[in-house]
């Protein structure tokens, strides 16, 4: 299958392209910075160099493929703006295809964190209720499986709190630990809903060819940890104890804005829909991974 993916060289997206690579797909992927076309190359993948904002840098190339996957993400604060024009583009460019009677699907990706704090144990038909940092996720996921009929295939993912590797938040966990000192927003008691990357990416394979695969799929280890039992079992592996200290969440919104409270969320995710496909994650837990986390992290680290 030719699949377009945007976010290839960002934490999930790395590693959805490397799932994509192994399974023996054709991938064309975006890139903004023409520095990174060659490691693209290296990892079998064709770059397109271009900028979500401007869909005129990528519209051609998408449309010579099956599949769109949008993983990309804007990190600034016109995040929303900028994915909204990305997934009209994109949108419109399946649309083209459907209309020549072509193979088309678009998976978007959007988080668990649209759910808010979930009461009980929250499937992919749970109602959202976003935490005010993804606001504006919801819509976006309304525009995408609202495109899906006839042969446009629409799916969104939504992985939980993503692990393993350098990167994101369990990473950060990691290398604060290291450094002697860890910050808890609230008790700690709330669960994070998470999920390793590799079996993130597995997901992401199942959905992009499988043509029954649309809708919403959840994408956790459904392990149902506290963030307190996780941070514990970080500071046990550290070399030195850090010092654990947690911050009310008015001081971490005052800091951190409304990243704060999505940190604080409670979240019981289930992915029966993503089970459905066959999906089942081989990470089941961060606190009894941490040893192999850290390894990762090493690993990863040297190789940058």
């Amino acid at each position: 299958m030719r699949i377009f993916l945007t976010g290839a060289t960002g934490y999930v997206g790395s590693a959805v392209l490397q799932a994509f690579v192994r399974g023996g797909h054709e991938v064309s992927v975006l890139i903004r910075n023409p520095r990174e076309a060659t490691s693209a190359s290296l990892l079998g993948a064709q770059a397109v160099v271009g900028d979500l904002s401007e869909p005129q840098s990528y519209a051609a190339a998408a449309e010579t493929c099956e599949a769109i996957v949008h993983t990309a993400l804007e990190t600034s604060k016109r995040a929303s703006q900028v994915d909204r024009v990305a997934v009209e583009a994109l949108l419109g460019v399946a649309a083209r295809r459907a209309g020549r009677g072509q193979q088309a699907a678009v998976v978007y990706t959007s988080g668990v964190w649209v759910l808010g704090n979930t009461s009980g144990q929250a499937a992919e038909d749970a109602p959202v209720r976003p935490t005010p940092l993804v606001e504006w996720r919801p819509e976006h996921e309304r525009m995408v499986l609202g495109a899906g009929h006839g042969s446009l295939r629409a799916a969104v993912v939504r992985p939980g709190i993503v692990y393993g590797g350098s990167r994101g938040i369990v990473a950060d966990l990691l290398k604060t630990a290291a450094n002697g000192l860890v910050r808890v927003v609230g008790d700690g008691r709330n669960h994070w809903a998470c999920v390793h990357d590799k079996d993130l990416a597995d997901l992401y394979l199942r959905v992009a060819t499988n043509p029954e695969a649309s809708g919403i799929f959840h994408a956790t280890d459904e392990a149902d940890e506290r963030v307190i039992d996780i941070v514990e079992s970080v500071a046990r592996h550290a070399k030195t104890m850090p010092d654990v200290r947690h911050v009310p969440i008015e001081e971490a919104r005052v800091k951190m804005g409304p990243y704060a409270d999505a940190l604080a969320l409670n979240q019981i995710v289930r992915c029966p829909r993503a089970r459905a496909l066959g999906w089942a994650p081989t990470s089941h837990s961060v606190a009894g991974s941490v040893a192999r986390l850290l390894e990762e992290l090493r690993s990863k680290s040297e190789a940058a």
